[in-house]
């Protein structure tokens, strides 16, 4: 799913960046399982929701990772925002799912759905992104259902 950069309306995120997101997720998450604090889980959930609400300017990890990867970042391979925005916001869902477990004293429950993000950026970082699947999937069935009128609106 990622592309170089071709297009100046749709500038990515280089990949370096992509994968610093995955790791800050994996390693956060796994450390608040070890320790057993769920308040990791809650400074994560507020980093990825920013990331959605705000796209690239209000993404921590995109601030960082555009300093720390600057040369890195020139050449690098990029991947649609659309996507990552994507993939944040089911990330969000469930650390913000894991947020009202741990409030509502079910807190195996609530490392349950930590540990689905987790596992789903270990497995990103290995080769296979479960959310881009679920974006293809999920833009492949709106355009059987709607054809090129989706389409037609999104360009206007």
């Amino acid at each position: 799913m990622s592309t170089t950069k071709t297009s100046t309306t749709c500038v990515g995120i280089p990949l370096p960046i992509v994968k610093l997101n995955r790791w800050v997720l994996l390693v956060g998450i796994s450390i608040a399982i070890i320790i057993q604090q769920p308040i990791i889980t809650t400074v994560l959930f507020f980093i990825i929701l920013s990331a959605v609400v705000f796209g690239k300017s209000g993404s921590l990890i995109y601030i960082v990772g555009s300093r720390i990867f600057a040369k890195q970042n020139e050449n690098a391979p990029t991947e649609d925002p659309r996507l990552m925005r994507f993939n944040n916001s089911i990330a969000a869902i469930l650390l913000g799912g894991a947020q009202i477990a741990f409030l509502a004293g079910t807190p195996l429950t609530g490392w349950i759905l930590s540990g689905f993000v987790a596992v789903a950026a270990t497995v990103a970082l290995s080769g296979f992104c479960f959310g881009c699947f679920l974006f293809y999937q999920f833009n492949l069935q709106r355009f059987k259902l709607f054809g090129n009128q989706q389409v037609k609106q999104e360009g206007n």
